[in-house]
């Protein structure tokens, strides 16, 4: 996920909430069974996503960078490339709910004086991983939010054309997936 500013987290996180059913499938959203943080920490670089205000600026080079913190929690650091050609970054901190292998966290790009307002906390879930931890797809309970990464800037048509069949049975609409630029499939 990527947010630049204190108003962009707050809508993110506010927009997270509420029911976790889809329209299509009445089923609530289902992340993966286990999670190991260690091995989810490194760069993840955006293959598509669906639109949302707080990438607007955003135009290609989009990654996520995860590292693992003595305390369990993750830092957090989101960077893509601007229209002007520079990098805009954003950095946030992560914190696993409930088992030490849930696929559920909840993330932060507000500023720590205010970690202790539900609203800046937004929802992460882990809803699709391959058993390499090379592709993964993140969303969260109201599917208002989906984004497909992955280790290498370039996926296998095959693995994303299946990603994305498994992402339908969960409900979301993939038609609404905008492919991130500068980060195309292998052909």
């Amino acid at each position: 996920m990527f947010a630049k500013s204190l108003s962009a987290a707050l809508l993110l996180t506010g927009l997270c909430y509420g029911p976790a059913f889809a329209a299509d499938t009445g089923q609530p959203l289902q992340a993966i069974k286990a999670l190991s943080v260690p091995r989810y920490m490194g760069t993840w670089y955006e293959i598509a996503k669906f639109p949302n205000d707080f990438q607007k600026k955003c135009v290609g080079d989009t990654s996520a960078s995860y590292t693992l913190r003595d305390d369990g929690r993750v830092d957090v650091v989101n960077r893509c490339r601007t229209a002007d050609g520079k990098f805009d970054t954003a950095d946030g901190v992560a914190r696993q709910l409930g088992a030490a292998n849930s696929p559920k966290l909840k993330v932060r790009f507000a500023p720590a004086l205010l970690s202790f307002i539900p609203m800046v906390w937004g929802d992460y879930w882990v809803i699709d991983l391959d058993e390499q931890y090379q592709l993964s797809a993140v969303s969260e309970p109201k599917r208002e939010y989906l984004w497909i990464l992955s280790r290498t800037p370039q996926v296998e048509p095959a693995a994303y054309e299946a990603l994305l069949t498994r992402l339908r049975s969960q409900g979301l609409d993939v038609s609404k997936l905008v492919r991130t630029p500068q980060t195309q499939l292998a052909n």
